[in-house]
């Protein structure tokens, strides 16, 4: 009679342990790759720079989703973005439900540009290897702009989250503009990409240290393909009602606020 409770007591513990190593890793991950990253960002010609720190970085975080996969902790189905590589330059926009989105696109697709908060890349252990990678900031509109053109402009693919930031209210938050004004600046195309996971865990809300149940699944999918807009107002408008009726009847996706069973 005493079993499963003891059972589920060593779960609980062996979760905790998970997620803490999974955190800490990330963080060791982030400070070391800094200290490398800071005085190459000066040393290196802007070129050579932006290909270093994006291949490192694609590489860092593949390891790092491979290590959470070995212990158990999470189950990721991230091959859909293998499509996309060697495809010319375009907008990669998916939904955000949880911290850790970034990490996923980016461990499957090296040479893509970001663009990042300015606290992180101002942040003195963390913002190293992202400047070093010339990740764009978002604190100046106009500028954000001009950089995410530029680099669409060479090529590059662009990781952007429509919303802005993460979701707020299940399915998906409000769409942006600046989506629809980069994709017509560099007449790009903007490639859905839909996310999907079965736990609320580092979704808008979720506390960094509150253990969630293990393992957590997260998916991949590509979704529509929109043509460089035009009009920018209705291009928006389109992309938001597309993601919310994409993403409406998603099987692992759930609310950011829900209780997961065993809290």
């Amino acid at each position: 009679m005493r079993a499963v409770p003891m059972q589920g007591y060593l779960r609980s513990k062996w979760d905790v342990l998970r997620l803490y190593f999974g955190l800490g890793m990330l963080g060791v991950l982030g400070f070391l790759w800094s200290l490398l990253a800071a005085p190459l960002y000066y040393v290196l010609p802007r070129r050579f720079g932006i290909a270093l720190g994006r291949s490192l970085v694609y590489h860092a975080f593949r390891f790092y989703l491979r290590t959470l996969a070995a212990i158990g902790a999470c189950r990721f189905d991230l091959s859909a973005l293998d499509a996309l590589r060697g495809e010319p330059a375009m907008i990669i926009a998916p939904n955000h439900p949880s911290l850790i989105d970034a990490v996923l696109v980016l461990s499957r697709l090296p040479g893509i540009a970001c663009i990042m908060k300015a606290s992180i890349l101002d942040n003195p252990s963390l913002g190293a290897g992202a400047r070093l990678a010339r990740y764009i900031r978002n604190d100046s509109l106009r500028n954000m702009i001009t950089l995410s053109v530029a680099d669409l402009r060479h090529g590059h693919h662009l990781l952007l989250f429509p919303e802005g930031t993460r979701s707020a209210h299940p399915p998906i938050g409000p769409v942006r503009g600046s989506v629809g004004l980069i994709a017509k600046q560099a007449q790009v195309p903007v490639q859905t990409v839909l996310i999907e996971m079965d736990s609320p865990f580092l979704a808008k809300g979720w506390p960094l240290f509150r253990c969630p149940r293990m393992p957590i699944t997260y998916r991949l999918r590509l979704g529509r393909r929109f043509a460089p807009p035009q009009d920018v107002q209705s291009f928006v408008a389109e992309l938001d009602a597309y993601f919310n009726n994409a993403l409406a009847d998603a099987g692992l996706s759930v609310s950011p606020t829900r209780a997961e069973d065993d809290d």
